[in-house]
């Protein structure tokens, strides 16, 4: 019944009219912020830092939510319409709503994933509020093997974007997995895969190569290719979900909720492992 207090108490607080304001103001400033390519969720709200400065406690961390979800709305869209991805966590959604944008549908695109984000944060914020005593003594039972095991499982989920051709998605996924060593050794403090040069101690952001990958592989396709032979279809239509996509999507949003919250809610267990798996689970049911 305490929880139950706790969250009506913070519920009236956030309801109050200034405060949804805030809310607003930060979601709004996260999105346009987040919509970047390589500005991520927690750069945005390093960046919005200042702008929170002479708010009180409860006006800031309502402010800051609003960024940090707008920030991670703002990643979708640029996957989308230019099938570049804002964060790591937005790959996949540049893997098929690029598509969608490609035919012209890129609105209901933009709204899926915009109401998707909504109710799968509401349900895990909800969730998490609940369950937070029993997740920290999990986490804090967690060992060595723990983190094997979660890391392979992270491995085994990236198999889902490998495509018709395993060798070259087992070929990409070591290469990631080289990067990925490059860097100061967290455990040893030893500096792995750097050849003596300096720039190369903090490692490769997952964020840089992602823009790297699409950006650059996307910009150097449409120069390449003539506009006949690439033909990208405007945005056309309602950019509202019709029935159709209503009933294809909520178990949709459901089922990934199910499967990002308890992965999300683990130490190092970060939200690429959840998209992923949630895409596998998606294209095996279809």
């Amino acid at each position: 019944m305490d929880t139950f207090a706790l969250l009506a108490h913070g519920l009236a607080g956030a309801l109050q009219p200034i405060n949804l304001l805030y809310a607003l103001i930060g979601v709004t400033l996260g999105t346009a912020v987040g919509v970047l390519p390589g500005i991520g969720p927690a750069l945005t709200v390093a960046l919005l830092l200042p702008v929170t400065y002479q708010f009180d406690p409860t006006a800031s961390l309502i402010m800051f939510a609003g960024i940090y979800y707008g920030g991670m709305y703002g990643g979708s869209t640029t996957s989308i319409l230019l099938n570049t991805p804002g964060e790591s966590a937005s790959i996949v959604t540049a893997l098929e709503g690029n598509k969608m944008a490609r035919k012209g549908r890129g609105g209901p695109a933009l709204a899926t994933a915009a109401i998707g984000s909504f109710v799968a944060g509401l349900i895990a914020t909800i969730g998490l509020a609940f369950i937070s005593p029993w997740m920290v003594k999990f986490a804090l039972s967690l060992g060595p093997a723990d983190y094997f095991a979660l890391m392979v499982l992270a491995f085994v989920t990236v198999s889902a974007a490998f495509g018709d051709s395993a060798l070259r998605g087992l070929t990409a996924l070591a290469i990631g997995l080289t990067l990925g060593l490059v860097g100061i050794d967290l455990q040893t403090g030893q500096a792995r895969l750097t050849f003596g040069m300096p720039d190369l101690l903090d490692g490769i952001e997952v964020t840089t190569l992602a823009v790297a990958l699409f950006a650059v592989g996307e910009a150097l396709k449409v120069a390449a290719q003539p506009m006949a032979e690439d033909k990208i279809e405007p945005v056309k239509g309602s950019v509202w979900m019709n029935a159709q996509d209503w009933a294809r999507s909520w178990k949709a949003w459901l089922r990934g909720t199910a499967i990002g919250f308890p992965i999300g809610a683990m130490p190092a267990g970060g939200a690429e492992i959840g998209t992923f798996l949630s895409y596998s689970t998606e294209k095996a049911l279809t």
